[in-house]
């Protein structure tokens, strides 16, 4: 089982939630706050150990956080107890983890056999709402994580919000979200946000090589990854390098009316993205996924790749020292920078940011990729219709 002390990157959030703890005003209902792959999930369980240790442990801090005095009394899960060893093999019967792919255990056939594209009302009622209102079976409480809480639809929210503002005694209710603006205002003020940062990017490019990466790769995935190792690792695992490789070179070599075949290759990569999506959540957790979701997320991962060699080229164009992503493919983003120059390269991202928004609108996927290789050839206007 993973401790709180164990945990990487994360010091003020963990901080910030022994202070809490220790002062009497821990909330029943938090908002783990940050991006996917940066210990939002990890800082949890550890944390729902802690609440449900039998034999919790008291010892000073000493120079593990920098945020805490020396001699502040930190509060820790002892590792050894039955409840411990229940947490670290997922087997405790007060700990839940609450995501979408729980449809598929819903005793309505109804709610089983529908595509997991958010995570709605049935499944917040049956496995938080209801188990939340039973007793205790270790008698320390219970603690409910909620994964992709900025999936919950409005309804689930609404149902969520007697249990978050007066949850039955004992009770801790913990979601984790990438934005706290993606849920409702509603839901946002009965919780604790707890805001957790980026991981630094030579952390996540040692944790890379440490898994035998090669040094170009890892450079790349960890400045690329805006300091979520988790991000790094999913994406550099689904062997994307090589067609990154490609997509920026054809971005830099771009005729100014742009390239059909190009568009077409994209919308290919993307498609092939999304099954692989598809087949891994089926391997993973037996669920279908809803390719109608995969697809908008690959596509999205695509375009954001796209931008990224535009954002090192612009950063090149205006002389700022932000560290390149593709420094691995330095001539290409040179190119980029001197044929567009700032203004245009920050209309290109403008209109890129408009073409990720544009795909949770049912646009046609192909009419996307043919607007966003007009859009980074040339600036052009967009000419987006479902």
């Amino acid at each position: 089982m993973l401790s709180l002390l164990d945990i990487v990157g994360q010091d003020s959030a963990i901080a910030r939630l022994q202070r809490m703890y220790q002062a009497g005003r821990m909330s029943h209902a938090m908002l783990f706050v940050g991006s996917s792959g940066v210990g939002r999930r990890t800082t949890a369980e550890a944390w729902a150990a802690v609440l449900l240790c039998e034999k919790p442990q008291t010892r000073p801090n000493g120079d593990r956080f920098k945020e805490l005095p020396a001699d502040f009394p930190l509060s820790l899960a002892c590792g050894t107890c039955p409840g411990c060893a229940m947490t670290a093999a997922g087997t405790h019967p007060d700990l839940y983890l609450v995501r979408k792919e729980l449809a598929r255990y819903h005793e309505d056939s109804n709610v089983r056999d529908r595509v997991m594209q958010e995570l709605g009302i049935d499944v917040i009622r049956s496995f938080l709402i209801a188990p939340a209102s039973l007793a205790s079976a270790r008698r320390r409480g219970k603690v409910f994580i909620v994964t992709e809480a900025e999936l919950m639809s409005v309804f689930a929210q609404n149902s969520l919000l007697k249990t978050l503002e007066e949850p039955p005694p004992g009770v801790t209710i913990i979601l984790i979200c990438r934005r706290g603006g993606e849920l409702l205002p509603t839901t946002l003020s009965r919780c604790v946000t707890v805001d957790f940062r980026p991981l630094p990017a030579d952390f996540i490019r040692d944790r890379l090589r440490s898994q035998g990466m090669v040094d170009e790769q890892a450079a790349f995935w960890s400045a690329y990854a805006d300091g979520s190792l988790g991000r790094a690792i999913r994406l550099a695992g689904r062997e994307l390098y090589p067609v990154k490789r490609r997509i920026v070179e054809r971005l830099a070599g771009l005729p100014k009316e742009g390239d059909a075949e190009f568009a077409e290759d994209l919308h290919h990569i993307a498609e092939d993205l999304a099954a692989s999506a598809v087949a891994e959540a089926k391997k993973i957790d037996g669920a279908e996924l809803s390719k109608n979701l995969a697809s908008r997320q690959a596509t999205g991962e695509l375009l954001e790749l796209i931008a990224s060699a535009y954002r090192d080229a612009l950063a090149l164009a205006t002389g700022s020292p932000r560290p390149p992503a593709h420094a691995d493919q330095a001539s290409a983003i040179a190119s980029l920078a001197q044929r567009f120059g700032p203004m245009g390269l920050a209309e290109i991202l403008e209109q890129l940011s408009e073409l990720e928004e544009a795909i949770w609108r049912n646009v046609n996927p192909r009419l996307v990729w043919d607007n966003v290789v007009i859009t980074a050839a040339s600036a052009a206007p967009l000419h987006l219709w479902t």
